[in-house]
């Protein structure tokens, strides 16, 4: 099993979201993060004034996958994800020793089902 974390721009998330549900990938964690990359700072004007920011709003996808699933899911979050300019984002990947369903403590790959 392999667990990947998508770093995307918030204006993505509902297209890569449909694009993992078509390849039967539908469950996903989703949390609002904030950093800096390879862009640079930007200006924006805050109550009047003109304020300098380097962090960018971005989303933090999560999703455990078989290693069957591995490829198709990176290739969906890349195909929807990706405008192919700075600032789409990184994905990371992670072994994943063991998952267990909690309510009917199904351990393994079917608990990722």
């Amino acid at each position: 099993m392999k667990k990947i974390e998508a770093i995307i721009r918030p204006s993505k998330l509902k297209s890569i979201q449909n694009g993992l549900k078509s390849i039967d990938i539908p469950c996903i964690t989703v949390i609002p993060v904030s950093g800096s990359g390879l862009q640079k700072t930007y200006t924006k004007i805050y109550r009047g004034t003109e304020q300098s920011l380097s962090l960018q709003n971005r989303i933090l996808i999560i999703c455990v996958v078989s290693d069957e699933n591995l490829e198709k899911c990176i290739d969906k979050i890349l195909e929807f994800g990706s405008d192919g300019e700075v600032g789409d984002g990184k994905i990371f990947v992670y072994n994943v020793e063991d998952a267990i369903r909690m309510s009917t403590k199904v351990r393994g790959k079917k608990a990722i089902l």
